[in-house]
This record gives C-alpha cells, structure tokens and sequence, in this order.
C-alpha cells in the first residue's frame, strides 16, 4: 500500500521511523535492558498496511503506539499504529546480537489507522487505548514515555532528514501480545478527554 491518510487526503511516506524501549512498564514485561540512549529503527514504506494479518511465516504480536506525521520538519498530525512483530525470531536475532529488522520490518508490519492534524502540532496530552474483543489490553501516552515526541524528533533529526508525511513511531505501553485470526482490534487516540480516532480491524 505504502499510502497513508492524513485528514482524509493521500500522502506517500518515504519511511517509518520507530522508537523501542520507551515505555518503562513494556521494558520489564520483555525482560529487556533498560536504554540508556534512545533505540531507534525505520521500516521501509512496504511495511505500511491497513489491513491486519495474524500470521507472516511465524504468529505476530502486536504493538499499539501513538505515531506521528511530519511536515516541515515537525509534528503534525496523529495517528495509531500497530508495530507488528515476529517475538519468536526477534528473541533469535536478539540473542546472536543481530539486527531487528527481518521480525520488524516484513511487509505489513505497520498497520495504520488515518491521521488527524494536531493545532500547531500540539502532542500534549495525546494517549492511546487499544481494546481486543472488547477488552482493554494497552494504554497508555505521551506522560508515560521515557522518550518524549519532542526528544524522539530531535534525536531523529541529528542524523537524518525527515521528509514530509514520514511517520513516527513512538514505541509501545505493556500489554502487547499474539494476534488471533477473527480478533477485533479497537484502538482509539485521545487528547485529554476528546477521541481524535478511533478505527478498528479484524485480524485476517
């Protein structure tokens, strides 16, 4: 697809950014390192998808995050995100100290709702909620990050250009876990009390 939405018209990323690690809680639910610098990855423009599959080679887990387009070089619109993951292989990876990218950044690995333009770029108090089945399984926000958008943008931007409409992705709260097939995915983006998003999938 490697097409997002951003208030209703088409914009064509050149790439994914994501963070790892910048949720405390998640760090310890995968009995990972806590980072002292900031763990930074990019999926290519293939992995972007809005469909939600369950299964590529391996089960997949997925990963809700807040995740945000660029214009002019900051923040500019909203948007929720679905990191998806191959667990199995990345504790592989992980274990011969290898890169990530074969377990995060397959095609359809970032599935994305639409994204609303924030007022001058305003990510205060931008939290996300993820429901599967009707249960709260993740939540969390901007308040929880190790990393805030502002700090992820900076450090993004000391070694490489963003161009408009690339995403970020701000990492993920605990709660992550296996996608079943037929699995109702609700996921909404708040802002304080107001639902900016809410979008919903089934997992194929």
């Amino acid at each position: 697809m490697s097409v997002i939405l951003v208030d209703d018209k088409k914009v064509k990323p050149s790439k994914v950014v994501c963070v790892g690690r910048n949720y405390a809680e998640h760090v310890k639910e995968l009995n990972n390192a806590m980072p002292d610098q900031m763990v930074v990855f990019n999926k290519p423009t293939t992995s972007i998808t809005n469909k939600l599959h369950a299964y590529h080679q391996e089960p997949l887990h997925y990963e809700g995050e807040i995740c945000f387009t660029i214009k002019n070089g900051d923040i500019d619109a909203v948007g929720f995100g679905l990191d998806l993951t191959k667990r199995e292989l990345q504790s592989t990876l992980k274990a011969k100290q290898l890169p990530w990218e074969r377990a995060k950044a397959f095609d359809g690995s970032a599935v994305l709702s639409k994204f609303v333009t924030l007022v001058n770029g305003n990510w205060q108090g931008i939290s996300l909620e993820l429901l599967i089945n009707g249960v709260r399984v993740q939540s969390g926000g901007v308040m929880n990050m190790l990393y805030s958008p502002q700090d992820i943008l900076n450090e993004v931007k000391s070694y490489t250009t963003l161009n408009n409409g690339d995403v970020l992705m701000t990492g993920t709260p605990s709660g992550v876990g296996v996608v079943h097939e037929g699995d109702i995915f609700t996921a909404r983006i708040k802002q304080y009390d107001d639902v900016l998003i809410e979008t919903q999938w089934i997992a194929q």
